[in-house]
């Protein structure tokens, strides 16, 4: 749909500055992201979570410029072992296709897994906002002190439980499996609302946590797909790390505007209708929005 779109407009001059604009956005988002993890990596370094010493980790760039989803899955899937597990990590700017790939891979291979660190954020934040409460407080940012993350952290354990890996949550009165409270306690508004808080004071005890999970799985013999950022995937050990680029970045944006002008224009299209009149339509809200 989206090469659809920017075939019918790719000689329009609004289209190209809308183009230009999403690509700038994108740039610019990724960057601020960066930054902002950068930032917890330099903080669980101080704190002596994550190593000062490691060495910037080579990733293999994949262009995907003119390649379906699929060929870029069968490119990376070509370079992982035949047998046996492993830990591919996948990196890349926004509207490269890092969750498309990650998803396709996982298709290919039978038994194949992705690791988020969502519900490790979240199993965390359970614990923090459950120790307030037993003191008898509102959660509040001053109790995320290096001591009380490092003892919330080590009330995770990763590992096979009942045959299915899984982290069990085992501390404060708690003890359960994310699996089976993913969407009860971990998606109540107390643990929901400080997330973000959680998350940018505890992103090494997160990324070690993550690293080891995804090490245990790979070593049991399955295909563990970790797709994100450098700076913090650079912490997770593998020697299978890729990097998807585009050799020419206007079609990152092109894609980005393309997208945008499709939502717009699906549900204003009729049977009968000019679909690249209702493009180009499309095109002046989503330029003038």
């Amino acid at each position: 749909t989206s090469g659809a779109v920017i075939a019918c407009l790719q000689d329009d001059a609004v289209f190209q500055e809308l183009c230009k604009k999403e690509f700038e956005l994108i740039v610019a988002r990724d960057n601020e992201d960066g930054e902002k993890l950068q930032a917890g990596v330099e903080e669980a370094i101080k704190k002596g979570v994550l190593p000062a010493d490691l060495p910037p980790p080579a990733y293999e760039q994949v262009d995907v410029l003119g390649k379906t989803a699929d060929e870029v899955a069968d490119e990376i899937i070509a370079k992982l072992p035949k047998d046996g597990g492993c830990v591919m990590i996948l990196v890349g700017l926004s509207g490269t296709g890092k969750g498309t790939t990650v998803d396709k891979i996982k298709s290919k291979i039978p038994g194949a897994t992705t690791w988020s660190n969502g519900n490790c954020f979240r199993s965390l934040t359970l614990l923090a906002v459950t120790a307030c409460e037993q003191e008898g407080k509102e959660f509040d940012a001053s109790c995320l002190t290096p001591e009380n993350l490092a003892k919330w952290a080590a009330m995770l354990e990763f590992g096979q439980f009942d045959g299915k890996f899984d982290i069990r949550i085992n501390g404060l009165g708690i003890d359960a499996r994310v699996s089976d409270i993913a969407n009860t306690m971990l998606k109540e508004p107390k643990v929901a609302k400080n997330i973000p808080t959680i998350a940018k004071e505890t992103q090494g005890e997160v990324v070690k946590f993550a690293g080891d999970a995804c090490k245990k799985m790979g070593e049991s013999g399955t295909v563990v797909l970790v797709e994100g950022r450098e700076q913090t995937l650079n912490f997770i050990p593998s020697p299978y790390r890729f990097c998807l680029m585009m050799s020419d970045t206007t079609v990152i944006g092109a894609r980005r505007a393309a997208q945008r002008i499709a939502a717009d224009a699906v549900g204003k299209l009729n049977g009968d209708d000019d679909v690249a009149a209702v493009v180009k339509a499309s095109l002046a809200r989503v330029a003038a929005a």
